[in-house]
């Protein structure tokens, strides 16, 4: 796979101390520099409260990296360290932006950036407008160099912890910002099994035919995770799995899924169906809605693999009583022409059996049934597309069973990622920092698209929150409330995904 190199930029990074930086950011952008796939020429000057000199703030993000293996560490900091500089804002005061302004030119002339600003906004969104405000008075919003030049700006999630609060975000981004200028990232989209789901879907005869309600039962999204909380239990119990997950990664995969074919491949044409994906959701509005057709539950005490696990209510931060879910499931229907009467079901969760994000198509029989399939084989046609771990794409159909007469086994076919030995595969914040670099916004979220999802979750969250639907517990490790499969209405039940792709659904190895 080839990628478009990005000329030279100043990177200015807001929260450049945080964890995120040193977690994702930091790393993606040395592979990023180790592929020149960014021109040498590109500084990236990290601001924040912590009063590093330009050596320090190298060291902090490269040599006490503790998301970087040791070797990485020096070799990074060595071919690397003079590209990272350092900014320290003690206020928010116009003159500290005046400060940074001045900054940003003299490091702009210094490296011949011609102008092209990206500012990355590692805070949490309560920030975002007032960063915006500052950089616009201090004159670093103005475009002076002509059409090189540009400004843009990213935004990581959450976009809002409500349909009003992201509304607030959107409007006040949009008071300093072109929305063609902000990236909201969802790092989801950058994985290559998220972006493949187009690609399968339209460019191959024997699935956009059949990619409909009169030819698929139902459709499955399962993210799973191993862990808990661990020490994020103060932030997790103010939000829940439906914010935490749901609302943005879990609904971006479903967007993808049930949009129509884009005019073409660029990122307005793209966006636009994924707009009109979201819009047909059939909403949950009343009582009865969101009773029948969502389960939630919390994690309680357990032993996985001989050591005694907490409860998320025991978890360091959590409320005793708190009546935050852990687990989270939904089902609903989609109002339009091509999915109209299929259910799709969407189910995220903590402390399950093992780390696992995956798409599932279930397709109906065939209606003459001729051929009869051995105990146990499903006379269904199958489609699994892993997101994440061991990424890749397994089928499921039927082919004779050896032996006389005509019985029919279900068989696998599969194809992994890992099987491009000879291709650059960036992991998902590379190639979407690449991208904002390049001003490609296909992998980013509009606004419009925040919104439309937001929407959707509201009113269930509003409902939870009454305190009218049941809590239902289940043990860590296991695979969610003794109800979870009854959620599954006609015959069937949840695939509960293996570690590996092709491993068989009713045994799961589980994560040490």
């Amino acid at each position: 796979m080839s990628f478009t190199k990005a000329d030279s930029h100043l990177i200015v990074l807001f929260g450049a101390s945080g964890d995120l930086t040193s977690r994702k950011l930091i790393p993606a952008l040395i592979r990023l520099f180790d592929s020149d796939l960014i021109s040498q020429n590109t500084r990236i000057l990290g601001v924040g409260r912590s009063p590093f000199s330009n050596e320090e703030f190298a060291s902090k993000v490269f040599l006490e990296n503790e998301h970087l293996s040791k070797d990485i560490r020096k070799i990074s900091f060595d071919n690397y360290a003079e590209r990272f500089l350092y900014f320290t804002l003690e206020n928010d005061y116009l003159d500290d932006y005046e400060a940074l302004a001045k900054k940003v030119f003299e490091t702009d002339k210094t490296f011949s950036l011609e102008g092209r600003y990206l500012f990355y906004c590692s805070t949490p969104p309560n920030l975002y407008e007032s960063i915006a405000e500052r950089l616009k008075a201090a004159g670093l919003l103005d475009n002076h160099k002509g059409s090189t030049s540009f400004r843009r700006l990213v935004v990581e999630k959450p976009f809002g912890y409500s349909l009003q609060t992201a509304k607030a975000i959107n409007e006040g981004l949009h008071r300093y910002f072109n929305e063609e200028q902000i990236f909201r990232i969802d790092h989801y989209l950058g994985k290559e099994t998220v972006q493949n789901l187009l690609v399968t879907r339209f460019s191959n005869l024997i699935f956009e035919p059949l990619w409909n309600s009169k030819h698929i039962e139902r459709v499955e999204i399962t993210n799973a995770e191993a862990d808990g909380v661990a020490l994020r239990g103060g932030y997790y119990d103010h939000t829940g799995a439906l914010r935490d997950m749901f609302q943005n990664h879990l609904l971006q995969l479903v967007s993808l899924v049930i949009m129509e074919p884009p005019q073409s491949e660029s990122s307005e044409d793209i966006r636009n169906e994924k707009v009109k994906a979201l819009e047909a959701l059939r909403p949950l509005l009343t009582s009865e809605d969101i009773e029948r057709n969502t389960l939630r539950g919390q994690y309680t005490a357990s032993r996985i693999n001989g050591s005694v696990v907490e409860g998320y209510r025991e978890e360091q931060g959590v409320s005793e009583q708190s009546l935050t879910e852990t687990y989270a499931a939904v089902r609903f229907f989609v109002d339009n022409e091509r999915w109209k009467g299929t259910p799709f079901y969407v189910r995220t969760a903590k402390r399950m059996p093992t780390t696992v994000t995956e798409l599932v198509i279930y397709f109906k029989r065939p209606e003459q049934q001729i051929f009869q399939y051995s105990a146990g084989h499903s006379k269904k046609n199958i489609l699994v597309i892993r997101i994440q771990p061991n990424e890749g794409i397994l089928l499921k159909f039927g082919v004779k069973q050896p032996g006389q007469g005509f019985k029919a086994q279900q068989v696998n076919m599969d194809f992994y990622y890992d099987s491009f030995t000879d291709r650059k595969v960036l992991q998902a914040y590379e190639r979407l920092l690449l991208d904002a670099l390049n001003g490609d916004a296909t992998l980013y979220a509009r606004a419009e698209e925040v919104e439309k999802a937001w929407e959707f979750v509201d009113p269930i969250i509003a409902y939870w929150k009454s305190q009218n639907m049941p809590m239902h517990g289940y043990p860590a490790g296991t695979w969610g409330p003794k109800m979870s499969n009854e959620f599954i209405e006609g015959p069937g039940y949840w695939r509960n995904p293996g570690e590996h792709l092709t491993d068989d659904e009713n045994y799961c190895v589980i994560s040490s």
